[in-house]
């Protein structure tokens, strides 16, 4: 008897997670021509009252409140976002592990320990927490985008999942990814195209794309996802959400599936995703007051600082703190509503106090070339060898296909002005597959880059008139607001900072608007064939009611800061815009 082709293999694991959604929980589909999908869930007739007023509550602290209190039980705390999940996983395709009743059992549970000890189990009680298709969790397949891992039963809890259950949180689904994790968008042979809520013809970036479409129609309210090259602030730039990317160690991966395992020059980070800016510190104090180091051996023994989070080292809450703005890397210049989005979050902190700079750029491009080079080291052997296992081809664009049925994208694909990305320039002119020496010497020329940015920054203290070189750099998470499916080919905005291991944030400012957000007209000349192709994808009727997020980035293991910074910038933003009525 034949082994199953991989084509088989796949349409067969995405009907058993089809059948997983209860009947009770289906909804008319919108017709192709509605777009933004965001007004359903409420609209949908599935949820209560109390079921909407439990999952429009987007700060964490609340909802952990109420749970703490009795006043919501856990039990429908977690029903009610597990309803909206699968209206979210309806709407985008957004979903991977569907275990309904796994998750109110755990919540249950819950219910029975408040009740009989008068207390919760921990500071996460009865939350729950959706995670990225990486996290392994015991007796759960974790696909991770490949035919070949479909079957593939965990037998043990990653070490994420271990102090959740600690915590007293409620994991309860598991999110989509694309095929090798490595792309900024989000599509796998197995589960298909995720897309965003505000434009389904718009990709909610990647590789945390799942989590994003997810928490951005409140059908989770924390997610977590992994990033290491933009993974956790693309998806949050394109879909109007918080994410937080730490640095190399902080957060325990230990357990994890991944690719690139072994490369250890840029490594992956776990981040919170959520709707409200709240739940970057409630997550990441509670996993740190948890002792990860003692599950994974790669994380710091660097407890939460509330000296750190109090801005100690930048004058102090309350000072006048200095940013740097960089509105162009050199490399791709950002498309209108993005240029907007800086020129708004700049005014909202001069206008409360705080100084702006101009940033000045160093060793991008080299800095790029040899993280390309460092990622691409193996010739792409990785990919290929799991891909082998089951005949499926490696994925090669996440355009969609003329004329292939894609029930996800029934839209033709938006046209392309690249034949190919910068990056891959990048990549291509190094030798591929290299030798262990070879590798050695990328390692020592990234020391040497990031040995450099480290003086370059210290260096603007001459500019800063505080004392202190700037406090954080204010940048754009992409040159563009979500772009159509096939477009997210750049992520020279935010794997710079994985390269030099910075802790950044990113954060939602506004939404592409037609009446503001006119086309420019083109330079004298472009940096190379991606900062044009950049500039003729630009449309605002294409881009309609796309997310604009901006990143602030700090410095290495400081996320503390950089959280209480990003709350100070926010607070900054939405201040302005009462002010001057903008939105």
């Amino acid at each position: 008897m034949s082994s199953p082709s991989w084509q088989d293999l796949a349409s067969e694991r995405k009907r058993k997670q089809d059948d997983l959604i209860p009947p009770e929980w289906r909804i008319p589909l919108p017709s192709d021509d509605v777009l933004d999908v965001t007004p359903i869930p409420r609209t949908s007739g599935l949820l209560t009252g109390r079921e909407l007023d439990i999952t429009e509550t987007t700060d964490v602290n609340l909802i952990l409140s109420k749970l703490a209190d009795g006043i919501w039980s856990a039990v429908e705390v977690t029903k009610a976002f597990y309803k909206r999940a699968i209206i979210a996983h309806q709407l985008t395709n957004c979903l991977t592990e569907i275990f309904i009743e796994r998750a109110l059992e755990r919540a249950r549970q819950l219910d029975e320990f408040l009740k009989a000890n008068g207390r919760t189990i921990g500071p996460l009680h009865g939350l729950p927490i959706s995670l990225k298709d990486q996290f392994c969790m015991k007796g759960l397949e974790t696909i991770m985008g490949y035919v070949s891992w479909v079957g593939n039963v965990s037998d043990h809890d990653s070490a994420i999942v271990e102090i959740l259950y600690e915590l007293g949180a409620v994991p309860f689904a598991r999110t989509n990814v694309p095929q090798t994790l490595m792309w900024g968008e989000t599509f796998n042979n197995v589960f298909g195209r995720t897309t965003n809520p505000f434009n389904r013809k718009l990709t909610p970036g990647g590789s945390s794309g799942g989590e994003g479409a997810l928490v951005a129609l409140r059908g989770s309210p924390l997610g977590i996802g992994t990033d290491i090259g933009g993974s956790v602030r693309i998806p949050a730039g394109f879909t109007g959400i918080y994410s937080l990317r730490p640095c190399y160690g902080r957060l325990p991966y230990e357990g994890a599936a991944n690719v690139l395992e072994g490369q250890e020059a840029i490594t992956s980070a776990i981040g919170p995703m959520a709707s409200h800016i709240s739940a970057l510190k409630t997550f990441t104090k509670a996993v740190l007051d948890a002792k990860p180091w003692n599950k994974d051996p790669l994380v710091l023994r660097k407890p939460w600082s509330e000296l750190e989070y109090a801005l100690t080292e930048h004058g102090g809450r309350g000072a006048q703190l200095c940013f740097a703005v960089m509105l162009d890397n050199g490399l791709v210049r950002p498309q209108p509503p993005v240029r907007r989005a800086m020129s708004m979050l700049t005014k909202a902190l001069e206008e409360a106090g705080h100084k702006v700079i101009d940033w000045e750029n160093k060793l991008h491009l080299e800095l790029h070339a040899t993280s390309e080079h460092i990622f691409g080291a193996d010739g792409g052997e990785d990919y290929r060898t799991v891909c082998s296992i089951s005949g499926e081809p490696l994925i090669q664009t996440m355009m969609p296909h003329v004329g292939e049925q894609d029930p996800h994208h029934p839209w033709d694909p938006h046209p392309t002005f690249l034949d190919e990305p910068f990056t891959m320039t990048l990549r291509n002119a190094g030798k591929g597959a290299i030798s262990a020496y070879e590798l050695w010497k990328l390692h020592k020329k990234k020391a040497e880059i990031r040995k450099q940015y480290l003086d370059h920054w210290e260096n603007t203290k001459n500019r800063t008139a505080t004392g202190r070189p700037v406090d954080a750099i204010l940048c754009p998470v992409a040159p563009y607001a979500a772009p159509p499916h096939g477009h997210n080919s750049n992520d020279f905005y935010t794997v710079i900072w994985n390269f030099l291991d910075y802790a950044c944030t990113a954060f939602p400012v506004t939404k592409v608007d037609p009446s503001l957000d006119h086309p420019e007209t083109p330079p004298d000349s472009f940096y190379n064939q991606e900062d044009e192709a950049v500039f003729k994808l630009y449309d605002p009727e294409v881009f309609f009611n796309a997310p604009v997020g901006l990143q602030l980035v700090g410095r290495t293991q400081e996320e503390e800061a950089v959280v209480a910074m990003t709350e100070l910038a926010v607070s900054a933003l939405e201040t302005w815009k009462r002010v001057h009525r903008q939105s």
